[in-house]
């Protein structure tokens, strides 16, 4: 047998133990998704799930898990308390740096393991279909003249949709009331019966609404326009909203949707769930799903995950800090 052949028989042996020994989960993968059923980030986990379960990405089940309580801290100290366990991950949000700022928990995202990210959400403008609001303008122009101010409702109090709505105030000057609700889909519930003036929702907690007829957007508060041309309604698609920038409206804000696992895991796991994701990422019906519900496409792990996190969480300190939300 000459050298080559040698080398090359040595390399495909380690391959072939390296693959035998390579870490794989050997019970149910548990989901915690810190909201409630229903709501953008359930759909995402539970979309996820049946994306790797139809395609037999992972040899376990997945069980999806809601902890909603406290605005997602009984979800994070889950995940903290677990330590070691790579049987455990967390759907995360900007709430992975909101809840901590804005409560005295004892919780840091650097206390987990950051898997991958697999997109970022925009955030719309949003009023009733027969509200006489035709633009960003429109509302701005009204909120100055409004007494009492018009009410904006949106998901949790000290959340993404707040710090919105107080950019909205620095922004143009104005004076607005905000109404939290107990997730999207209640919030796009009362602006459907004209009950708020506008919401700052997600694509996803207002897609039906606004294909039904109720509710319709009045720019994005994206940097640039969402990708998708298919059409929502009869007339319009995402990429037909304009931007709230090119409104005249310069507030925009972008949360990312990833995964981490408890801290104490190996590297070997973390790589695991973070191919495991990229194989999610690549797979045409995530895609689909982005399109449906306008993600922005953004997969990051490893160091690039990790950088992005580290000026997310500086981005969110000077954002709470201006809106005076930090837990004194």
């Amino acid at each position: 047998m000459n050298s080559s052949c040698l080398a090359l028989c040595a390399a495909t042996l380690l391959a072939s133990v390296s693959a035998a020994h390579a870490w794989e989960p050997t019970k149910p993968i548990e989901i915690v998704v810190p909201f409630s059923p229903g709501g953008a980030s359930d759909q995402m986990a539970r979309t996820i799930q049946g994306i790797i379960q139809k395609n037999s990405l992972a040899k376990t089940p997945i069980i999806v898990v809601n902890k909603p309580a406290a605005a997602g801290a009984e979800a994070m100290l889950d995940i903290k308390a677990s330590g070691g366990d790579a049987h455990k991950l967390i759907t995360t949000s900007s709430g992975i740096f909101l809840t901590p700022m804005t409560t005295r928990l004892d919780v840091n995202w650097r206390d987990f393991t950051p898997v991958a990210m697999l997109a970022q959400d925009a955030f719309g403008l949003w009023v009733n279909a027969a509200s006489p609001y035709k633009s960003a303008a429109d509302l701005i122009q009204a909120a100055k003249a409004a007494d009492p101010a018009l009410k904006v409702g949106g998901t949790g109090s000290k959340r993404e949709d707040q710090l919105i709505v107080t950019g909205i105030e620095d922004a143009t000057g104005t004076k607005l009331t905000y109404i939290p609700h107990n997730g999207g889909g209640a919030a796009s519930t009362q602006l459907a019966g004209n009950h708020i003036d506008a919401d700052t929702n997600n694509p996803a907690e207002e897609i039906a609404n606004w294909r039904g007829g109720s509710t319709r957007p009045l720019c994005i508060f994206s940097t640039e326009k969402l990708p998708y041309s298919e059409k929502v309604t009869t007339e319009l698609g995402w990429s037909d909203i304009p931007t709230c920038t090119s409104e005249g409206l310069d507030v925009s804000y972008q949360m990312l949707r990833g995964f981490f696992m408890p801290g104490g895991v190996t590297p070997e796991q973390q790589a695991y769930y973070a191919d495991l994701f990229k194989k999610v990422a690549e797979n045409q019906e995530w895609k689909d799903y982005m399109a449906r519900n306008a993600l922005i496409p953004d997969f990051r792990e490893g160091k690039d995950f990790v950088t992005f996190l580290e000026g997310d969480e500086t981005k969110h300190h000077m954002l709470l800090t201006k809106a005076g939300f930090l837990a004194q």
